[in-house]
């Protein structure tokens, strides 16, 4: 899989650009601030439907105008793809493939299957448990694209029970009577939706991390020379034995919602779910976080998307992949590690401030950004 084609109309500073792209290495260099992640960062949002800079839309859509569209032309196999992404703050994205709208822009995930490198990638190690699990959505949702129907489920169910609970909540601060009969039989259905959404979702994580535990092994052995094993676990509050199984997870689920509603109304949140869980991160025996050193997280950082590559790779697709301003944070031996994963890849989009940080051995094309102009030199 690769992206021949890149068109963006008022996407961050852009009101306009295009630029044509090869198969292998593509180095984009320029100084910070002119463009060059905002590039990258359209394809990012075309594969995902979410930015990994920011976290709604607005900052997306440059200043003064009312959306921005990416416009990407992708080639898998002999087979070609146009897929078009408006995106509208306040108001519901569009989205068409082959010029054919669709109903949801989530129906666009698959199209493109990217996996993206970043500095704010320390995140998945040093940051907040949101960030480990939108790691594993994002990849669950590109392997199987149906995921993102399932995640906005229950993402659905969760904000009315939420808003069912926080009403009982207010109710008891203030006074007045508990939840009546008719709020509890409402609780119960929104419970049942929630554990039957929920089972899917976490039956879904499960198996993805069983699947990814040896790739982001062999990754991580890889980039740091075997020197500590890395292993990661699921935590959630329905226990570790956890197996993928829905109707397992789906009772399960359900007697944790029963047993925690008493505190739930307490405290007006839902507080039990896959919304709520993580994923352990362990070097040799202790915590990453915490623990490691900077230049260790960075290893287990990059072996969590290298991982992620190669596991989207196993399965048929090679995505393409992503390096956004990493290799002047790395050291030799890190670089020429993530160097050959470039290599290996059908399509590498390369961001730097300084042509020199990239490794001699990514030889293709070279593109110089400069005050949003984008002109290809090589």
């Amino acid at each position: 899989m690769r992206v021949r084609q890149l068109q963006l109309s008022d996407f961050r500073s852009y009101p306009h650009a295009q630029i044509a792209l090869d198969e292998g290495p593509s180095i984009l260099v320029g100084p910070n601030g002119h463009g060059k992640t905002n590039l990258v960062e359209s394809l990012v949002y075309l594969s995902t439907l979410r930015s990994h800079r920011v976290a709604n839309d607005a900052p997306l859509v440059r200043a003064g105008a009312e959306q921005a569209v990416i416009r990407a032309e992708i080639v898998h196999d002999s087979r070609r793809l146009l897929a078009e992404l408006a995106i509208i703050p306040g108001r519901s994205n569009r989205a068409r493939l082959n010029k054919h709208p669709l109903t949801r822009p989530r129906e666009l995930i698959g199209a493109l299957k990217a996996v993206a490198f970043a500095p704010e990638d320390l995140a998945l190690v040093r940051g907040e448990p949101s960030v480990r699990r939108r790691y594993l959505d994002e990849l669950l949702c590109s392997r199987y694209p149906r995921f993102a129907g399932v995640k906005a489920d229950y993402e659905r169910v969760l904000k009315q029970r939420n808003t069912l609970l926080r009403t009982a909540y207010l109710a008891k601060k203030t006074g007045g009577r508990g939840p009546g009969g008719a709020e509890m039989a409402t609780l119960d259905a929104w419970d049942a939706h929630l554990a039957e959404h929920g089972a899917e979702l976490l039956a879904g994580r499960l198996a993805l991390l069983a699947d990814l535990v040896e790739p982001v092994a062999k990754a991580h052995a890889r980039i740091a020379d075997g020197r500590s094993e890395v292993s990661l676990a699921y935590t959630s509050e329905l226990g570790d034995d956890l197996a993928a199984d829905r109707d397992v997870l789906t009772a399960r689920l359900s007697a944790a919602l029963a047993g925690a509603r008493a505190k739930e109304i307490e405290r007006g949140s839902t507080l039990v779910g896959p919304h709520r869980d993580d994923v352990d991160l362990v070097l040799g025996e202790l915590p990453v976080k915490g623990y490691a050193s900077h230049g260790e997280s960075w290893s287990v950082a990059l072996a969590l998307r290298l991982g992620a590559f190669e596991l989207l790779r196993s399965d048929g697709t090679a995505p393409i992949l992503i390096l956004d301003d990493v290799f002047a944070e790395l050291d030799t031996t890190r670089r020429e590690r993530l160097a050959e994963y470039a290599e290996a890849a059908p399509q590498t989009l390369i961001t730097c401030a300084v042509a020199g940080d990239v490794p001699d051995r990514l030889v293709g094309a070279r593109f110089d950004v400069w005050e949003g102009e984008i002109r290809r030199v090589l």
